[in-house]
């Protein structure tokens, strides 16, 4: 996914013109107005095609290196177990699910906005929580006693993980983090731009709800 993602953004921005890199963006970017308002007040290309593919392929796209550069080392450090953990096919799955998620949210908050979502921003909150479901476990790799199997241990129920004050902890951190967005705190790569921290938390929401679908290890027994 790493090379994927800085391969899309290497051919934008060392290959395509300006222009075309707009095109890009009109068509793979996620647009919410094309959904929210008649088509006869605006015109975007591509018909409904984009309002098909566009909820996940934004998360494929970023406003600059260092945007992409950010989310990649989240994706690298929660990423990673959750991809050993559920295999390729099932943590791409799961990153378009979080992906279409966080569009969802946005969506949800700005319906007439014509300003593009771009970034893999949600997904990565996917994957953060997807981790966090199974990496306080015991043996796991943030229980302070990490096994070889780390990654493959079985996880709790989304209740017995909100029993443990460590997972509670760092939710309420992340949900903190992204309230400091909500009033304007900017990131780097941002370049001033508002972040879509509507985005996060849809992505973030669906990782924890849906992570039991996804996760082909057994569940902890333990009450």
């Amino acid at each position: 996914m790493t090379l994927v993602l800085v391969g899309v953004h290497a051919v934008r921005t060392l290959v395509l013109s300006d222009d075309a890199d707009i095109e890009v963006l009109t068509y793979f970017a996620f647009i919410p107005a094309r959904y929210g308002l008649p088509d006869t007040m605006f015109y975007l290309p591509g018909g409904w095609g984009p309002k098909v593919w566009s909820v996940v392929t934004y998360a494929l796209l970023h406003a600059n290196w260092m945007h992409l550069i950010v989310n990649l080392v989240w994706l690298l450090a929660f990423g990673t177990p959750v991809a050993r953990r559920f295999g390729s096919v099932r943590f791409t799955v799961f990153c378009a699910v979080t992906a279409a998620a966080g569009a969802g949210a946005h969506y949800f908050t700005h319906p007439d906005a014509l300003v593009p979502l771009i970034g893999a921003s949600a997904a990565v909150s996917g994957a953060m929580a997807a981790a966090v479901r199974f990496a306080f476990a015991p043996g796991a790799a943030l229980s302070g006693a990490r096994s070889i199997f780390a990654d493959h241990l079985p996880a709790g129920s989304l209740a017995q993980n909100f029993r443990d004050t460590r997972v509670l902890t760092f939710v309420g951190a992340w949900f903190a983090l992204n309230l400091l967005f909500a009033f304007g705190i900017s990131m780097p790569g941002a370049d001033g731009a508002e972040i879509a921290w509507q985005a996060h938390v849809g992505g973030f929401v669906a990782g924890l709800l849906l992570f039991s679908l996804f996760d082909p290890v057994p569940r902890s027994r333990t009450a």
